[in-house]
């Protein structure tokens, strides 16, 4: 857990110029945006209706340059953006915003028990922690009663294909089930950024493990509208495999 935390901070703090240069536009500044597909809050609603947000307390964790978190005010909501990388969290400085920015680590959340009536993750922090368990956990304990969680991550059998966009990213080249990190390291042999896999199978007993229930999984189809290519996503792996998983959890 320690060494995942340490190469990713340390990776997404030397990166996040680039991500925001190449991304930026694709994320916009107060779209709230699950994946590269394109599934956007406002028709997918999986936080509720927006009407409902408003007055609401609300964590974003992974929050990167706060971009769901400027939308979330938009409609009436008190967020607060956490992000592991102070880098990251400069550029929400730089677009602006009035709500808390917090550099801390998911799995040590420094906040009260029941301090949030929600929180969402928008490819943030789930796929970096090597105990997911961990963060799921400090999550149930910030919401109150009744609270929702939402994240995504990259869909699961996404591990088992190349990350490629094209077709040689079509064929399976390993195995679903085998649970190695992928890690990249400096010529001293240390990590300097880490993923973890877990299958669909893995995160809902991580939800469960964790106290919390599972309420919907939404795998998002690709859109004909979106032609954008991010990493292995595109339109010819997106209309034939899913990309993304949203996992939609309550505290009750």
């Amino acid at each position: 857990m320690a060494e995942s935390s340490r190469a990713n901070r340390g990776w997404w703090d030397r990166n996040a110029d680039d991500y925001q240069v190449e991304h930026g536009t694709f994320l916009g500044d107060d779209r709230f945006v699950w994946g590269p597909e394109g599934l956007d809050e406002v028709e997918a609603e999986l936080l509720g209706p927006p009407e409902e947000l408003k007055g609401k307390d609300v964590l974003e964790i992974g929050a990167g340059a706060a971009q769901c978190s400027r939308w979330l005010v938009a409609q009436g909501a008190r967020p607060v953006a956490l992000d592991l990388s102070h880098r990251q969290l400069q550029h929400a400085l730089r677009i602006g915003g009035s709500f808390p920015l917090v550099c801390a680590d998911a799995g040590d959340l420094p906040f009260a028990d029941a301090s949030f009536d929600l929180a969402c993750s928008a490819y943030g922090a789930l796929p970096f922690v090597a105990d997911p368990v961990r963060v799921l956990r400090e999550v149930r304990r910030v919401l109150r009663p009744g609270g929702r969680f939402v994240f995504s991550v990259t869909h699961p059998i996404r591990w088992a294909f190349p990350d490629e966009p094209g077709p040689e990213g079509l064929s399976v080249s390993a195995s679903y089930f085998d649970r190695t990190p992928y890690v990249e390291q400096d010529e001293e042999g240390r990590a300097v950024y880490v993923e973890h896999h877990r299958t669909v199978g893995d995160r809902v007993r991580d939800i469960v493990a964790a106290d919390l229930r599972l309420v919907d999984l939404v795998e998002p189809e690709w859109p004909a509208w979106n032609s954008s290519e991010w990493g292995g996503w595109s339109p010819l792996r997106g209309n034939l495999i899913p990309g993304t998983a949203i996992f939609v959890c309550a505290r009750d």
